[in-house]
């Protein structure tokens, strides 16, 4: 690998992005861009550096490493290394999702080790995979933190209008909604209605066990999902019991397949 790797540091203690440091000044093919502090100073970096190469620490106070990735995007990370001093226990997530980590205090040999695996990754532009795996990580641990709000805070009805009609309809009757500027195009049979409403509001709305976003602009309700096909080039095409096929995003698949699977077992 000819070219550099170019890494950001993330972690709010002193001590570890120094070792840190002292380790990635030790490879010739490591550029080090910037040392970030707090979760504030990383989505900053990782929006105006694009680094290759992230090494992020979790447990940092205001905005830890998950709010981090859920304000820059997956998508633009090529490679990731979490620095964290969790318990194994809590280590089983990154396990399950195939995410490297640093175990703190860690030796030589392990980091040695993950940055080996690291580079494997940039040189293999595996971004797609990645983004996927930390979506998933995302909706896991968004899912977890939801799970104590009582299921009757989530919308059942909206109110929309209908031939100068105010209706009241159903959330469960939805088949799924696309994105359409500032509103939000609710599908339902053969049927179409608009709301005013963006969709990253509207999804916090909505039961996480019930709708999922598989794609930036569609949300579709889980149960109306009938089939899923594999495609050519290794996406997925989703088929709902209509015939219709919205557009799945493939950095979303994992997250669909994830939320498809916690359904079928709490049946």
């Amino acid at each position: 690998m000819s070219a550099k790797i170019r890494t950001l540091i993330v972690d709010d203690e002193p001590l570890a992005r120094r070792s840190l440091r002292l380790l990635l000044e030790k490879d010739p093919q490591i550029e080090i861009l910037d040392e970030c502090r707090n979760g504030r100073e990383a989505v900053k970096a990782i929006n105006s550096l694009s680094p290759d190469l992230l090494f992020l620490d979790i447990q940092m106070p205001e905005m830890d490493g998950f709010d981090v990735l859920a304000r820059t995007g997956p998508e633009h990370i090529q490679a990731i290394i979490f620095v964290t001093a969790f318990d194994q226990y809590a280590l089983k997530a990154f396990d399950v999702h195939a995410l490297d980590y640093l175990l703190k205090p860690f030796d030589d040999e392990r980091f040695a080790h993950a940055l080996k695996r690291a580079k494997s990754q940039i040189e293999a532009r595996e971004i797609n995979r990645l983004s996927s795996r930390l979506l998933a990580l995302l909706e896991e641990r968004e899912s977890e933190r939801k799970v104590s709000i009582p299921q009757n805070n989530y919308l059942t009805r909206l109110m929309i209008k209908v031939s100068g009609r105010v209706v009241l309809l159903k959330v469960e009757e939805i088949d799924f909604i696309e994105a359409e500027g500032n509103y939000a195009k609710l599908n339902v049979g053969r049927k179409a209605h608009l709301l005013r409403e963006k969709m990253h509001d509207l999804e916090a709305r909505l039961d996480p066990a019930k709708f999922v976003r598989i794609h930036r602009s569609i949300i579709v309700n889980l149960d109306r999902i009938k089939e899923m096909h594999p495609h050519f080039n290794g996406d997925y095409i989703v088929v709902l019991e209509d015939g219709r096929q919205p557009r799945l995003s493939r950095t979303r698949r994992e997250v669909l397949i994830h939320r498809l699977h916690r359904l079928n077992s709490s049946v």
